[in-house]
């Protein structure tokens, strides 16, 4: 089943191999973060974006469907019979690494919900963002038809979008749709971010910083690309463009621009 290879692994374009970075032994797939000093117009930095099917993509299931399933990993050996996976296959290991993530408690601070359905993940939004007010929702949408997912981008326009309060929503590799949301306590700002690629690729690219990552594990993959420690700086990433932040619709629109 092909829709469930872990994006992360994917062979990278040919096209891709003159972006020289420091972190040349590290996969281009990690190649997302940033300071928030280093988000501003001119600023020009390598970014990977993957590039995915929607046509082979998976599915979100109606609730009732996905409901049917249990969604554990202790029934994982009964899933793989479910699916026809053999326990040893890269489809098993997607599936038991997705599981475990969504049974792994919470940072201090943080909600977390797996939702394996359109319904399932907007009663989660609302029950974070209050289900008096109407939901935005932003991704980050590509311009121009490119094959091309890690190349230098210029930053042209940074645009902050005021949100008190987001939930973001993940893919996460499995059989059916399944999306990691979580929001976090502490502050966060939010970007709507023009990048021109070297190649002529443009994205409207969306940004998320988190101010504070003091309770951040030391192992986040974040601190090992831009060489930093917990709490000492605040860390931005970019968004694919199956990832979801859902925010409450303002009353009165005002963008800050950068």
């Amino acid at each position: 089943m092909e829709a469930i290879s872990d994006e992360n692994h994917e062979t990278v374009h040919k096209e891709d191999a003159h972006v020289h970075t420091h972190m040349d032994h590290m996969h281009p797939s990690v190649m997302v973060f940033l300071t928030f000093k280093d988000l501003k117009v001119g600023k020009t930095m390598a970014v990977y974006f993957p590039k995915r099917d929607p046509a082979t993509s998976p599915k979100l299931w109606p609730r009732e469907e996905a409901e049917s399933l249990p969604f554990s990993l202790n029934q994982l050996p009964n899933l793989l019979k479910v699916f026809s996976f053999t326990p040893n296959s890269p489809q098993a290991k997607a599936m038991e690494d997705t599981l475990k993530e969504c049974e792994t408690k919470p940072i201090k601070g943080e909600v977390k919900f797996c939702a394996t359905s359109l319904e399932s993940m907007l009663d989660f939004a609302q029950t974070i963002l209050g289900f008096t007010n109407e939901l935005q929702v932003f991704t980050t949408s590509h311009q121009t038809k490119s094959s091309v997912t890690f190349q230098n981008y210029t930053l042209e326009k940074i645009v902050e979008i005021p949100a008190s309060k987001m939930v973001a929503c993940h893919t996460m590799p499995y059989p059916y749709a399944v999306f990691y949301c979580h929001s976090q306590e502490s502050e966060n700002k939010m970007y709507k971010v023009a990048l021109g690629g070297e190649n002529g690729d443009r994205v409207e690219a969306m940004v998320v910083c988190h101010m504070d990552t003091s309770h951040w594990g030391h192992a986040h993959v974040s601190f090992q690309v831009l060489k930093v420690e917990p709490g000492t700086t605040s860390v931005c990433h970019f968004f694919p463009a199956d990832n979801l932040i859902f925010v409450p619709k303002p009353q009165h629109h005002g963008l800050a621009t950068m």
